[in-house]
């Protein structure tokens, strides 16, 4: 699932640079992606571009270099935005609506612009003595005059995990309560303080479904900035059949088999799945191209699964 790519060049070197923002949005040839409420403006399958002179109040942050090497500036906007609410509300998409449309480096700025405008909206003031923050390092930091430490933007880590059965042959997964039947998912949840990443799949899959997994594999990661985080995709082998959903977070949990995991990827089986955005889709599309038979085996593994810490 993890390919070499065309990724967003982030051009660290220029952040600390003296107003290096003020420089570039003054600069002929640089372009601005425009974020609004978590949303940007698509257009042909690519994130829309505009000329900084078009921009009117927002926070302004280096997002890095385009494809041709001219420098990308991020505008968080506030909703009502004059010079730019004159296009149409179609074109403003949020990451679960551009799906599958976008090509990896477009995915990088699309996720990056959204993460960072969210801080840029949410950190404005200390958390330690509740003073304003001054903006440093072209939108990448913050510091605090009164207490003079720095804040940086914050990713929290979760875990998500395709379950199997012993034999390969079936995929266990859950509906969460909050999608009221619509869809079913691999198993998700975040890391815990002084939890591994094992750890915390052991435990999560224990708490939501009542399963004890092994042979657990990490396969690929996704940043999913809902409002921060990082997803890390794993694989894994249920000791048993057995499932017990807490009720509360999962409502319902099924081992569905090739068949039916390939119906629903057509969009005609018995569950809904998630759709091309998310990496549980594609952790799903990994176990289900395999070839039958084929069980997640001689991957590097966590300890035997033991009671959760109560």
């Amino acid at each position: 699932m993890t390919a070499e790519r065309d990724i967003l060049d982030r051009a660290a070197e220029l952040r600390t640079e003296p107003d290096v923002i003020a420089r570039l949005r003054a600069a002929a040839g640089t372009r601005v992606v425009v974020v609004r409420e978590g949303r940007l403006r698509v257009a042909s399958d690519a994130l829309l571009r505009v000329d900084a002179g078009a921009v009117g109040d927002a926070d302004w942050a280096l997002l890095g270099r385009d494809r041709d090497g001219a420098p990308l500036l991020l505008a968080s906007a506030p909703a009502e935005t004059d010079s730019i609410d004159s296009a149409p509300e179609e074109t403003w998409l949020g990451l679960r609506d551009a799906g599958g449309r976008l090509d990896p480096h477009e995915t990088d700025l699309f996720v990056t612009a959204i993460a960072l405008a969210g801080w840029l909206n949410d950190a404005r003031f200390c958390a330690r003595c509740g003073e304003a923050l001054e903006l440093q390092g072209a939108g990448w930091s913050r510091r605090c005059a009164t207490c003079d430490i720095e804040h940086f933007p914050r990713t929290d880590p979760a875990v998500i995990v395709a379950v199997e059965s012993r034999d390969g042959e079936r995929l266990l997964l859950g509906a969460n309560a909050n999608w009221r039947g619509r869809m079913h998912s691999c198993f998700a949840g975040f890391v815990e303080a002084g939890e591994s990443l094992e750890d915390t799949v052991h435990r999560e899959l224990f708490e939501e479904a009542g399963v004890r997994v092994r042979d657990i594999r990490y396969v690929s990661s996704q940043a999913w900035p809902y409002p921060r985080s990082l997803m890390l995709g794993f694989r894994a082998v249920a000791v048993d059949e057995r499932t017990a959903p807490d009720g509360e977070e999962i409502t319902e949990v099924r081992w569905l088999t090739r068949d039916e995991i390939g119906g629903a990827l057509a969009g005609d089986g018995p569950v809904g799945l998630p759709g091309p955005a998310s990496i549980a889709r594609r952790l799903i599309e990994h176990w289900h191209q395999e070839p039958s038979g084929t069980a997640v085996r001689g991957g590097r593994s966590a300890p035997p699964a033991q009671e959760p810490p109560a």
